[in-house]
């Protein structure tokens, strides 16, 4: 297909998109072509709104009062407004903290609930902070940390593993991992499962409940566009939610904040598992970024991730010099998550050459260029300019 052709091609997909009328949320400059957003998502109008109330109105006017009014019940609302599109149940995900915290947590307690048991079993091409932070437990338990590549966790899980933990989709090479396979593997040992959502949360689906998933965790400033810095969320299958502990036993988990008490006592259900303030304005952004979900599908959603996916590959096959550029992603889109990476040995000036140019993408070590495509803002036309810009090079 010829880069007109493929102009054109774009044209009809974009006219049949079910989603193309959410762009109009989100504030992306003119100029810009965006495809970082599996690192940071784009502003939404919506966010701009609440945070300008929030600060003129809830902070200026309200003061104190507005913790009364709405901040208190913040995580755990926003928590529900995550839980369906991880296929969670109601009151089972809550909003708070950061991804390497939570993990630390959900670590902690799968440990606690797992006593006598000796090893902890890691995907050694997890991100860099998954890892660190199973070193930290694992010393703190005087575990053993079994780090094996993904296609050998299976293998690695025995009689004792007490969790497991990995990435659903890798952030290098965005490629799915077997949740079903490796999960059940872990319960057929005994052992507890916490999964990374940071890359699939509002791009790809997943079903905590149907897959019988013990832990999640995964950020809000990805996919789900809340902002820098947004808060996190943690996920606890409800069957594990009353004997679970963690370790940050901070007031906003203990069962009755305002009662100031000196002895904790956990809060009942997935509160237990909140540390302490919680960051306003941060989470205010990512709630009102979430709004753009309502009413929208995740199979949908998921649609369209591969149609923009597998249209940059064909692309990228048909126009790309393969001396020069590799595609580092898998080619079958089941396997595929949001991303797709292209190996290119100056990667790193390339990215930063495009991004004067208002492209923006990223780059991973050692000569990785990802290209995000978020279903809710990217077009195929999108696409298609930016395979025409990498064909000049």
């Amino acid at each position: 297909m010829s880069l007109d052709a493929a102009f054109s091609r774009a044209a009809e997909l974009d006219a049949q998109d079910s989603l193309a009328h959410l762009r109009q949320h989100f504030d992306i400059p003119d100029d810009v072509l965006y495809f970082d957003g599996n690192s940071l998502g784009p502003l939404t109008f919506r966010s701009r709104e609440v945070l300008h109330r929030t600060i003129e109105f809830e902070w200026r006017e309200r003061l104190i009062r507005s913790w009364n009014e709405d901040w208190l019940e913040m995580p755990a609302r926003v928590g529900n407004k995550i839980a369906p599109l991880i296929g969670a149940a109601p009151d089972t995900v809550i909003a708070c903290d950061n991804t390497s915290i939570n993990l630390h947590k959900a670590l902690m307690a799968a440990v606690a609930l797992r006593p006598g048991r000796t090893e902890i079993v890691v995907d050694i091409n997890n991100f860099p902070t998954d890892i660190y932070i199973a070193q930290s437990v694992a010393s703190q338990y005087n575990l053993q940390l079994v780090a094996v590549p993904a296609n050998e966790i299976v293998s690695a899980i025995s009689e004792r593993t007490a969790v497991v933990t990995a990435t659903h989709v890798d952030y290098r090479s965005a490629r799915i991992l077997d949740v079903a396979g490796i999960t059940t593997a872990t319960h057929r040992n005994g052992a507890l499962m916490v999964w990374d959502l940071a890359h699939t949360a509002g791009a790809v689906p997943f079903d905590v409940s149907a897959l019988d998933i013990d832990f999640a965790v995964g950020c809000g400033y990805k996919y789900l566009n809340g902002g820098p810095g947004a808060p996190a969320f943690i996920y606890v299958a409800p069957r594990l939610l009353a004997e679970s502990s963690q370790p940050l036993q901070g007031w906003w988990g203990h069962s009755e904040p305002f009662a100031f008490e000196v002895s904790y006592r956990p809060a009942e259900g997935i509160s237990r598992f909140l540390t302490g303030t919680a960051n306003v304005l941060s989470m205010k952004s990512l709630e009102a970024a979430l709004e753009v979900f309502s009413g929208i599908e995740m199979a949908a959603v998921r649609a369209k991730s591969v149609s923009l996916t597998s249209l940059f590959i064909d692309l990228a096959q048909a126009h790309l010099n393969p001396e020069m550029f590799t595609i580092q992603s898998p080619l079958a889109a089941e396997e595929r998550g949001s991303h797709v990476a292209l190996g290119f040995a100056d990667g790193r000036t390339l990215v930063d050459a495009m991004a004067t140019e208002g492209i923006v993408a990223d780059f991973r070590p050692p000569d990785l260029m990802r290209f995000g495509f978020a279903p809710l803002y990217n077009t195929h036309a999108d696409v298609v300019r930016l395979i025409n810009r990498l064909a000049s090079h």
